[in-house]
C-alpha cells in the first residue's frame, strides 16, 4: 500500500507535464513522471482544474471528486516513487462517480505499465 502526498509547487507540475507520460480518458487526464524525492513507499499527486471548465464552484467540485476518487483508487494501485498530476475535464464534475473511478483505474494501470517499461529500459 502506497502513502499518498500532495504536490504543491508549480515547478513540480511543470516537470511532470514536460518530462512525464500522459493518458487521456473521457473523465480526466493523468500525467506521471518519476519523482525526484527519495522517500520510499509513497507517491505524490497534484490536482488541476482550469478556468476552461467553468466558474469556481465547478472547478472546486471537479477537484473534490478527483480527490475522493484518488482516496479509493490510488493507495492500492499507484507506484511508489512517482509524481502524478490529475487534470479535470469538461465532464468530470457531472459524470457518474463509478465511471470516474473506472476511468482513473484504467488510466493509472496504463501509465504504470509505461512507467515500469521506462524504468526497466534505464
Amino acid at each position: 500500500m502506497v502513502e499518498v502526498f500532495i504536490l504543491k509547487k508549480r515547478k513540480d507540475f511543470v516537470r511532470v507535464a514536460s518530462k512525464g507520460l500522459k493518458v487521456v480518458t473521457s473523465g480526466l487526464i493523468l500525467q506521471a513522471a518519476l519523482s525526484l524525492s527519495k522517500q520510499e513507499n509513497c507517491c505524490q499527486i497534484g490536482y488541476t482544474a482550469t478556468k476552461k471548465l467553468g466558474k469556481a464552484h465547478i472547478r472546486n467540485r471537479t477537484k473534490r471528486r478527483l480527490r475522493a476518487a484518488v482516496r479509493e483508487v490510488f493507495p492500492q494501485t499507484a507506484l511508489s516513487g512517482v509524481d502524478y498530476v490529475l487534470i479535470g475535464r469538461y465532464n468530470t464534475a457531472t459524470c457518474d462517480f463509478q465511471k470516474l473511478k473506472q476511468n482513473m483505474q484504467n488510466a493509472l494501470e496504463q501509465i504504470n505499465i509505461q512507467l515500469q517499461a521506462k524504468k526497466a529500459s534505464k
